[in-house]
């Protein structure tokens, strides 16, 4: 995921691609911003829950990509990275029988985290802010 949105601008990170009809809609079409800000808040939110806490849900989870804000695109990226590698740290040092009743939780926030990514890529892919040499042509 770092990969995926280091280097850019929060100029960049705001950009929504246009959708069938070459209009912008963000609800249908996401930013960079928006992607990244929906994978920090569910990330938190697992690892709240891997760790005991009982963190709310949004009532609507449109929330969780609509409140990025481009004035704080460093923070987020910052958040991404800080959350990935303390989900990383947890996984790391459970118990086989924590580790068994987690299992289900992992994959599923391990699949979302890689379709969110894919995702990203792809809007950099359209956006031009991609370089290939970082892995995907």
């Amino acid at each position: 995921m770092n990969t995926a949105v280091a280097g850019l601008t929060a100029e960049q990170a705001k950009w929504v691609p246009h959708n069938s009809e070459g209009k912008v809609d963000p609800n249908a079409n996401h930013s960079v911003g928006m992607l990244t800000y929906h994978l920090v808040y569910w990330n938190e939110n697992v690892l709240a829950r891997i760790r005991g806490e009982n963190p709310s849900s949004p009532s609507n989870n449109d929330r969780t990509f609509n409140d990025f804000d481009p004035a704080h695109w460093d923070d987020l990226v910052q958040r991404l990275d800080r959350v990935m590698k303390h989900l990383e740290q947890e996984v790391e040092v459970m118990s086989e029988e924590k580790l068994r009743q987690a299992a289900s939780t992992i994959s599923n926030v391990s699949t979302h985290n890689a379709y969110h990514t894919g995702q990203i890529l792809y809007v950099r892919k359209l956006q031009g802010s991609w370089n290939p040499k970082n892995g995907v042509n």
